[in-house]
């Protein structure tokens, strides 16, 4: 749904699927988004995480599966995702994720949009990648700020949903929601103010000390440091 969890889910995939090109694009990549697509329209098979900049008028070959993690805040939107695959006669299969108390989602689009959806059953044995992508925040602070960023995102987009009588802020579980993110800690944000998470477990380190990989990005950040002091 956003710029951000585009940046973190792309960044994580990257590290977390091996031997499979993975590409990220949304719309604030301005003069590179071209040169993505390009890219993507070539390769033999890939993954390309991606924002409603590409839900429409894009055409890519033999698009097998889209997944859509955030059910789109516009109903024509969900449609037009769907229709990256199973283009000119091909066969494709499109998949969206929801949490039980937005089913009633389903019910809206079959009426609002004329698409029948089915149920897919969860799938079993599923590996727990989540403390990976902890561990990743951990040893650089450009994961553990994206992380952050994608979540206060997510949930300022969840807020605004056009849908917001199935897709209820105060139904939301933050905790739940945090861990899905792979966060060291709950963020600072005017939509969490006044509440508590006992079903969330901060880590024990002092995220201030985690540094950035990027040599010249921790010289920056430690320079900010020593001025505020």
């Amino acid at each position: 749904s956003t710029c951000a969890c585009v940046e973190y889910y792309g960044k994580a995939l990257e590290s977390l699927i091996k031997q499979v090109k993975i590409m990220s694009i949304h719309g604030k990549m301005k003069h590179k988004r071209n040169k993505i697509f390009t890219e993507f329209r070539k390769l033999p098979g890939g993954i390309l995480v991606c924002t409603d900049v590409m839900a429409r008028g894009i055409d890519i070959p033999e698009v097998h599966w889209v997944l859509q993690y955030d059910p789109p805040s516009n109903a024509s939107a969900f449609v037009h995702r769907c229709g990256r695959t199973a283009r000119i006669g091909n066969v494709g299969s499109a998949l969206v994720f929801l949490l039980p108390m937005e089913e009633s989602y389903v019910n809206f689009l079959s009426i609002n949009q004329k698409c029948p959806m089915q149920e897919m059953k969860p799938q079993t044995n599923v590996l727990d990648l989540l403390p990976k992508l902890q561990s990743m925040a951990l040893a650089d602070r450009a994961v553990f700020e994206k992380g952050m960023k994608a979540f206060v995102s997510y949930v300022q987009a969840y807020a605004k949903h056009e849908c917001n009588l199935i897709f209820r802020m105060k139904d939301l579980d933050f905790a739940s929601l945090a861990k899905g993110f792979a966060l060291l800690k709950m963020p600072k944000m005017p939509e969490l103010r006044g509440k508590s998470f006992p079903d969330f477990t901060p880590v024990t380190v002092n995220t201030d000390t985690i540094s950035f990989k990027d040599k010249n990005r921790e010289k920056q950040r430690q320079k900010q440091l020593e001025q505020q002091r």
